[in-house]
């Protein structure tokens, strides 16, 4: 594998694979960004307890967290600026579920769980 580093928050990697070269671009901000919005308890637990439950609006995680509405929203807003979650409106609820699933890999790593027990 033949590596380069472009400005510091890109890395190209050329590899070759049967004769022909393939190549895989990573984005080392984003990837930090990413970490940077789960660097948070709360968020953590947000994060997993929608990887383990599925779907769930603001007044769900009051009841499993014992935080404030105001408070997890703000942090569910972190988490969508990510792109960490996504909501949808049913009436006049807002209802949470993860959009990246790559994010499910690192929180099983962080846990110990098996990503296919999640949602």
């Amino acid at each position: 594998a033949n590596e380069q580093e472009k400005d510091g928050t890109h890395k190209r990697v050329v590899f070759r694979k049967a004769g022909a070269f393939m190549e895989q671009q990573i984005d080392y901000a984003e990837r930090a960004a990413l970490l940077k919005a789960l660097a948070h308890p709360l968020r953590l637990r947000i994060v997993r307890g929608l990887l383990r439950c599925g779907c769930r609006n603001v007044g769900c995680m009051e009841e499993h967290t014992g935080q404030s509405q105001s408070c997890i929203s703000q942090h569910l807003m972190r988490l969508k600026a990510a792109g960490v979650v996504k909501a949808e409106r049913l009436g006049n609820e807002v209802y949470y579920e993860i959009a990246d699933r790559e994010v499910a890999a690192i929180v099983s790593a962080l846990f110990g769980d098996r990503e296919e027990d999640y949602r």
